[in-house]
């Protein structure tokens, strides 16, 4: 999700500018010392900006992203607007810390630390942490993938995909390729099912309501000379699971093909 900043008569196309971008990494990384010493107005600090994060993620949960404004988290702690303004530049950076805080609740192994199960358990982990991640927080469909936020909760899903290719042999231009794929379809897959729940809640219909509410379509407008293929599976029961069943159906056979395709490609029993 992008959301302007930049002064009036700006260009919206041109770059976030160098100090921002700097900043906003320096916040990112604060454990590793680097966050900015100095605020970013001159009143003094007090609030942290893990408790406005929280908040944030608080808001968007159960608001939406859209609600998650300034003057929302910072009601949501009880300060005043401003004071938020001493943290962090605005809307966009706040969004940035959300979606990498999100991002390292899925708790992935670091490097060195045990891992349970062969290579494929291990991408099924990452799938898996990544749709609870998604269900949890359903504004993560709406933040960008193609962008991502530099931060280590994106940086550890990354180095966990990678480790688990390249540990089998791929060439490495394979190894990047393998890991954006499953990224790439895990993510997409997670997102719909957002989207899905994010409906449910807010429309108070579930799917397989707003399917029932157009019955009639299939009496007065589906042609079986048309779509026979379609016709055949729904007489031989292919769509009597419900709507979410299937979407994780799907998911889960996708995934497996996917990795079916890895190893193939690697040419050689891996465990």
């Amino acid at each position: 999700m992008t959301v302007d900043r930049r002064p009036a008569g700006a260009d919206p196309a041109g770059p976030v500018p160098r100090d921002e971008v700097d900043r906003t990494l320096a916040l990112l990384w604060r454990e590793r010392g680097a966050e900015p010493s100095e605020p970013i107005r001159g009143r003094r600090p007090t609030l942290a900006l893990e408790r406005i994060i929280a908040a944030a993620v608080e808001v968007a949960d159960a608001e939406g992203l859209a609600a998650t404004s300034m003057h929302r988290v910072a009601r949501e702690l009880g300060a005043g607007t401003m004071t938020l303004y001493t943290y962090v530049a605005g809307k966009t950076e706040l969004i940035d810390l959300m979606v990498d805080e999100v991002l390292l609740e899925r708790r992935l192994p670091a490097p060195g630390e045990p891992r349970a199960g062969e290579w494929r358990a291990q991408v099924t982990l990452y799938a898996e942490r990544t749709r609870d991640a998604y269900r949890r927080h359903p504004w993560l469909r709406e933040t960008s993938r193609v962008r991502p936020v530099l931060g280590p909760g994106q940086f550890a899903g990354q180095e966990y995909l990678l480790s688990i290719m390249d540990g089998l042999g791929l060439p490495v231009r394979e190894v990047v390729a393998a890991a954006n794929c499953v990224a790439g379809y895990v993510d997409a897959n997670a997102a719909v099912e957002a989207e899905s729940r994010h409906l449910e809640r807010s429309t108070g219909q579930s799917d397989d309501a707003w399917w029932s509410r157009r019955s009639s379509f299939w009496d007065s407008y589906f042609d079986v000379t048309v779509h026979p293929a379609m016709n055949r599976v729904w007489l031989a029961g292919g769509f009597d699971r419900g709507t979410r069943e299937q979407a994780s159906d799907a998911c889960e056979f996708g995934l497996e093909r996917l990795l079916d395709g890895i190893e193939e490609r690697v040419g050689r029993p891996l465990t």
